[in-house]
């Protein structure tokens, strides 16, 4: 059964006017031309990004650096107390931080 509705497909296409197939050739190229404009300015904006970023990072990295050390734990606390209250809701989480 498999096989006649292949054949069938496989006739239809075949017998198909050149014209539908040049359109849809050219439809898929337009569709990864765009996609690939569309990824190609997401990375540019993701490097602008971290190149305005680096400085003010680096700037406060004497306040962010022991924020981030008293701040995690607290986070991990959270996540495990939430565990515990509502039966396992929190566990994703703690999969998260472990993970990390």
């Amino acid at each position: 059964m498999a096989d006649q509705s292949r054949q069938t497909s496989q006739k239809l296409y075949e017998s198909a006017p050149v014209s539908y197939r040049a359109t849809k050739f050219l439809i898929a190229v337009t569709i990864g031309a765009a996609l690939l404009v569309l990824s190609c300015l997401t990375l540019t904006g993701t490097v602008m990004a971290l190149i305005m970023a680096t400085p003010v990072l680096v700037l406060f990295s004497p306040v962010l650096l022991p924020a981030g050390i008293v701040l995690f734990p607290h986070s991990l606390r959270f996540c495990f107390v939430q565990r515990v209250r509502h039966g396992g809701r929190g566990a994703i989480l703690v999969v998260v931080y472990i993970h990390v």
